[in-house]
């Protein structure tokens, strides 16, 4: 768990210190573009499960389209930025 921690703190480091040098803009483009991707998947995946739930037989394509939409969400837990911006 050390390890891993440590490998954080580095990237944390790293991801700071590349967007205290950043251009403002870009760095707030960065910014906004993550919390609307993070936040579009979210809408994304609740969405599909409830249209998932309104149709006769659930458990369809809609709710694997949810299910990806819940993957594509864990996957950017593994992102730092979050952590940092």
């Amino acid at each position: 768990m050390a390890k891993n921690n440590n490998a954080h703190n580095a990237t944390d480091a790293a991801l700071r210190e590349i967007f205290k040098t950043m251009d403002a803009h870009q760095a707030q483009e960065i910014r906004a573009a993550y919390y609307n991707a993070v936040e579009g998947l979210r809408t994304l995946a609740d969405a599909l499960e409830i249209a998932d739930a309104e149709q006769k037989e659930s458990a369809g394509p809609l709710i694997v389209e949810h299910l990806y939409a819940c993957e594509a969400l864990e996957a950017m837990k593994k992102s730092r930025l979050g952590a940092i911006l």
